[in-house]
């Protein structure tokens, strides 16, 4: 047993302490003399938040924007411009399209939503290229032969880029191997007397290969491989081992083989056939579809925001021309009533209730022109509808001059052909054509399905040349050996001359798993959501055709209420002429006259309203039946095309002219694309 003294087992305690107070929870810090322990350093900056560089050239519409204009700023031009000159510049500073998506009347704020909206929920110009060019991550693959390795699994829409992404699949692959190995050990042999020349107890070889291959997938589903080897092997097993008939060994340490090969593998049942391998670069073609159907769909809405803001800056123009009306009307009757109380002919009640409708008049007029979010008032006012309708148009917010509308709404009986306006409506929508598009892919995708139900059977033929000697390409040796054919032979000399060929035939059988669950999954939910597509397409299209039916009655009833509101602010400016006469002759009270002002004033804006409803409505009509571009003069064309696609056009056009017209029969698939009539055929009813 070991025993320590008094002063051990103290150092000993003393030590346990300070190594559990070093190493607890709560390490001590270094000391340094002078050092400062509030850490300002680390307050002041290493704790503040880092923004990150977003610096970038902004427009000159938003670095150079002018003052709003406002009640206190008056200092403008008048700028004239037809609804034409609207859509024409917003066109052309559209590269980032100002609009919302779906298809509802009620459109406001858009400018707020644009803000919120990020990249992707916003369309463009480059949206469609975009589409076009996207490419999915993963490159093509070969096996260690170089043949390309064929891809597995039904096709899906979702998993594919653009086009040339997809015919990327077609493409020809080249691919290159050198492998390098040298052996130096010993072996576990034993020893013998003489030694065995097959097995040396210290073994030394040198071999490596170099390949070189090229493979492309073909359109049918096969794979075609041109591939050339070269094999290089030597060892120190020893050579030359004469017997009674002769050597059993080597003829020489070292040798090379060169081969030149054609292989083809063909799938028989499963992947096999132009349709199915082709499935993928249509359904990235109608992916690009879907794209164009979308931009098509934001353009749209682009224009009509743009008709909708012309009209509405009308109306606010008139609505102004109707408070001031209204504001010199009450300002006569004021001025009219002070001086009949200073004759005696009124009262001081009926010179305050004028001044009184005089401020309410003014206030009018005051929101009419800069707006003001209180009850009873104009909320947006002429300054504002103009605002909107620049950024609409993608210009500064304020640049010295006032938009006024040159153009006068049409006030003439619009009747649209209903059968003719329900047609047009379905077959001209982009969001009906997009589920379409979509059923067209689920079709698709379901046939790919079916497709993996068959068995995996891929026949495999292959064809070489081969060279062998113990050269490469140098003149051979004089043969020490005679009688020995490969002594002194030349590798490429004897691949070029063709003496040795060898062929191979491969069948290569896989069958679908046992139940084969997945592959029924995929096909059972590929029905499913073609069914629920196809439902959808129904609903929409009734929908549409509601949306329509709405508009087309609103189109009526808003030309009806501006002839009934034209007659009753016929009747209200008689009504104020004559309550005028009969207060200055002291036949009526003010109050009379008072209230019909006020008539007349509202009634002078509602008919203006109206008027810029029943243009709206009409813009609307043709919006819901999809001829509103073709009625502006807007037509959607593809960009230039690369040079091979204009080659590869004119060879299929050559092609299609020298060849002849045949019945495929009842198996021919259903058309994934027709040539129907372009929007910009239709002729638009006048508005």
């Amino acid at each position: 047993m070991i025993r320590l003294s008094h002063h051990r087992r103290s150092l000993v305690w003393l030590q346990i302490v300070l190594v559990l107070v070093s190493s607890g929870c709560t390490p001590l810090q270094p000391f340094f003399v002078g050092g400062d322990s509030q850490l300002e350093t680390y307050l002041d900056h290493a704790t503040a938040i880092e923004y990150p560089d977003v610096d970038h050239p902004m427009l000159a519409e938003v670095e150079h924007a002018a003052k709003p204009l406002m009640l206190g700023n008056h200092d403008y031009q008048i700028w004239e411009m037809t609804l034409e000159e609207c859509v024409s510049i917003a066109l052309q500073n559209s590269q980032a399209l100002r609009t919302i998506g779906g298809v509802s009347v009620e459109r406001q704020n858009i400018s707020a939503q644009v803000i919120s909206n990020n990249s992707q929920q916003l369309s463009s110009v480059y949206d469609p290229a975009i589409a076009a060019s996207r490419s999915v991550p993963q490159g093509l693959v070969v096996d260690g032969q170089g043949n390309r390795v064929l891809p597995r699994g039904a096709a899906q829409a979702n998993q594919l880029g653009g086009v040339e992404d997809a015919l990327a699949e077609f493409d020809a692959q080249v691919s290159g191997i050198f492998n390098l190995n040298t052996t130096d050990r010993l072996r576990n042999v034993g020893v013998t007397s003489p030694p065995n020349p097959f097995t040396p107890p210290k073994f030394a070889a040198r071999d490596s290969i170099a390949q070189l291959a090229i493979s492309k997938r073909t359109a049918t589903g096969g794979v075609a491989t041109l591939r050339q080897q070269t094999a290089y092997s030597w060892n120190n097993v020893s050579t030359g081992i004469p017997i009674t008939a002769g050597s059993i060994a080597r003829a020489v340490p070292s040798d090379w083989t060169t081969l030149l090969e054609a292989q083809f593998e063909h799938p028989l049942m499963r992947n096999r056939g132009v349709l199915i391998n082709r499935i993928p670069v249509v359904l990235a073609s109608l992916n690009e579809d879907l794209a164009i159907a979308e931009y098509e769909g934001h353009v749209r809405n682009l224009v009509i925001d743009i008709e909708n803001a012309y009209w509405d800056l009308y109306f606010a123009y008139r609505q102004v021309e109707a408070a001031a009306t209204g504001r010199d009307s009450a300002q006569a009757t004021a001025r009219s009533a002070q001086v009949r109380l200073e004759g005696g002919q009124s009262t001081s009640q009926e010179v305050a209730q004028a001044n009184g409708q005089l401020a309410g008049f003014e206030a009018q007029l005051k929101a009419a022109l800069a707006g003001a979010n209180l009850t009873g008032l104009e909320r947006t006012g002429l300054f504002g509808r103009e605002r909107n309708l620049r950024f609409l148009m993608g210009l500064a917010e304020s640049d010295g001059r006032l938009i006024r509308p040159k153009d006068q709404p049409t006030l003439a009986p619009i009747q649209f052909d209903w059968d003719t306006a329900r047609t047009e409506a379905i077959e001209l929508s982009p969001e009906l054509r997009q589920v379409g598009v979509r059923i067209k892919q689920l079709e698709l995708e379901l046939m790919s399905a079916k497709n993996q139900l068959l068995p995996e059977l891929n026949l495999s033929f292959i064809y070489r040349f081969v060279g062998v000697g113990d050269h490469l390409g140098t003149k051979p040796s004089e043969s020490l050996i005679p009688g020995n054919p490969f002594f002194g032979t030349n590798a490429l000399d004897e691949l070029l001359g063709g003496n040795y060929q060898e062929a191979a035939v491969r069948l290569e059988f896989l069958p679908a798993p046992i139940g084969m669950r997945r592959e029924l999954a995929r096909i059972r939910n590929k029905q499913l959501e073609l069914i629920r597509e196809k439902k959808v397409l129904e609903d929409k299209e009734l929908a549409l055709v509601n949306e329509l039916a709405n508009e087309y009655a609103l189109l009526e009833s808003h030309f009806s209420i501006a002839q009934s509101q034209f007659q009753q602010l016929v009747q209200s400016e008689e009504e104020v002429r004559a309550r005028l006469a009969e207060y200055e002759g002291g036949q009526t009270d003010i109050n009379f006259l008072l209230q019909s002002q006020i008539r007349r004033a509202n009634a002078q804006s509602a008919y203006y309203e109206s008027i810029a409803a029943y243009n709206k409505s009409i813009a609307r009509v043709h919006y819901l039946k999809g001829t509103l571009l073709s009625y502006d003069n807007i037509v959607l064309t593809e960009g230039p095309w690369s040079d091979k696609a204009y080659w590869d056009a004119t060879e299929r056009a050559r092609e299609r002219d020298a060849g002849l017209k045949m019945q495929y029969g009842y198996s021919r698939p259903e058309a994934v694309r027709i040539e129907g009539p372009e929007s910009n055929e239709f002729t638009p009813a006048p508005r």
